[in-house]
């Protein structure tokens, strides 16, 4: 080890402590405050929204650096909107969510009454990744808030720019016993994931999710997992080549197609596949002219994922896949510039058709009917989201009726995350749980079960001693 690497081993351990001792208090401090009012609960959101309105070129700046290149329309657009809509919806919606909320009582047991009451979990830990670094922490934050929780964040190190900025401008906003950012690397994300928090919430890869389930599991911490997987494209026979070209890249190209949603492959039947390629191409000299020079197209992160893509594209063209540039630009590596690509022919086993791409990267894969790319659908992991477009309804209802997918979208790609009324999730390998809205605040709460007894009750009859009183009553309710 080098006196660089034992310097490192030294910090992470002095952090580690120092998170041990910030979760000891915030986990008494939750203890301590279990009834949370909403004018608590408002405060802290009120805070969240200010802490977003007065950053805005901060953040855009910040995130610009970590990517190398994120034009200011997306991050204004991908992030700081849905950020702010998820927390002005939760605030708007909050104070009747942690209602009592009275529910039916069996009817053997009027007059009583029954309630659900919603409580905070206490102290949730809020695990986010580099792709969306705001929308990802902030997100799932309002909705520990609007809950009545503390929290304690932890972004990645990939997005070492923002996570300056959070770290310097959280404090500013609120008390350490609130809310509290949790900085380093590898080994430090690896102790946050193993604290014994009330709620633990992770979005990232498949891969890193199933450590972050062993480590809860161990403090039987129940989790939310946000991950990713291979998101299809369906192009049924009845499909508007125009329209699908359109939305397709429009979803690959939004941040250089490093979102969990993009569209990932896409099955079209094989004739189509030409006018597909060509389509594709106009639209990308349409919407990025001059793509290496063009302000609006994001890079790659960094080049350790640039490299792995790259490795994918190396890999397929090994095995005899076709890979068709849209543009006569050259991949940068160490920029992170990544120029959309189509690859046709692959092996089903290849990386580009089993691993997440996480680039503007497109497999088309050819099908014969609607039943055979619905079982190839079918014979992978279930996808976080799916895509189905075509103009007549029983094609997409026949897609849709016949695979399980987080979310899925009709002519349409990537915009259902949007919805506040709309559940986001994954299913199986894509993730478990869910939030946005309601769901976020359900995610961040227990909702305790209440029985409240009348004053005129007939509960003595169900004790012993059990005579012909008793009995009489168990055959009426036995035939009911």
């Amino acid at each position: 080890m080098t006196p660089q690497d034992n310097s490192d081993a030294t910090n992470s351990d002095a952090t580690i402590n120092t998170m041990q001792q910030q979760f000891d208090i915030m986990r008494t401090a939750s203890r301590q405050d279990q009834h949370v009012d909403w004018s608590i609960r408002s405060a802290r959101l009120k805070k969240l929204e200010q802490l977003v309105m007065d950053n805005q070129s901060e953040i855009i700046t910040a995130i610009h650096a970590d990517f190398g290149q994120r034009p200011a329309a997306e991050t204004t657009m991908l992030e700081l909107f849905p950020t702010l809509e998820a927390i002005r919806y939760t605030q708007k919606h909050g104070k009747a969510w942690s209602a009592k909320q009275p529910v039916k009582t069996g009817i053997w047991f009027l007059p009583a009454r029954s309630y659900i009451q919603p409580q905070p979990l206490g102290l949730v830990g809020i695990i986010a990744p580099w792709n969306y670094p705001l929308y990802l922490v902030i997100a799932p934050l309002a909705a520990a808030l609007v809950a009545g929780n503390r929290a304690m964040l932890k972004v990645s190190e990939a997005s070492p720019n923002f996570e300056q900025w959070l770290a310097n401008a959280l404090p500013k906003y609120f008390a350490a016993d609130e809310v509290t950012l949790i900085t380093g690397g590898i080994e430090v994300a690896q102790a946050f994931s193993q604290l014994p928090f009330d709620h633990l919430f992770f979005t990232g890869s498949t891969a890193v999710g199933k450590h972050i389930m062993k480590a809860a599991a161990q403090n039987l911490t129940p989790v939310t997992l946000e991950l990713g997987g291979k998101s299809p494209v369906v192009v049924t026979p009845s499909a508007d080549l125009a329209k699908t070209v359109n939305r397709v890249w429009t979803g690959k190209t939004m941040n250089a197609g490093q979102t969990c949603i993009a569209p990932d492959y896409v099955l079209m039947q094989a004739d189509k596949k030409h006018a597909f390629i060509e389509q594709s191409t106009a639209w990308l000299d349409a919407h990025y002219p001059n793509l290496a020079d063009n302000p609006d197209y994001s890079f790659v992160i960094n080049p350790k994922q640039a490299s792995r893509v790259q490795g994918y594209l190396d890999e397929a063209k090994q095995r005899g896949a076709t890979l068709i540039p849209l543009t006569d630009y050259e991949v940068n590596i160490e920029t992170g510039f990544f120029p959309p690509m189509i690859v046709t022919d692959l092996p089903s086993d290849a990386k580009l058709l089993t691993e997440e791409i996480f680039a503007p990267v497109l497999p088309l894969v050819s099908y014969q009917d609607l039943a055979q790319a619905v079982a190839y659908v079918n014979e992978r992991d279930r996808p976080l989201a799916l895509y189905v477009f075509g103009e007549d309804k029983t094609d997409t209802d026949y897609v849709l009726a016949h695979t399980v997918s987080g979310g899925a979208c009709i002519n349409e790609t990537i915009f259902h995350i949007a919805q506040q009324n709309l559940p986001f999730g994954g299913v199986g390998a894509s993730g478990m749980g869910r939030y946005h809205g309601k769901y976020s605040f359900d995610t961040f709460s227990h909702p305790k079960a209440v029985f409240k007894q009348s004053h005129l009750n007939f509960a003595h009859l169900l004790q012993p001693p059990y005579g012909k009183t008793f009995w009489n009553m168990m055959k009426v309710i036995l035939k009911a």
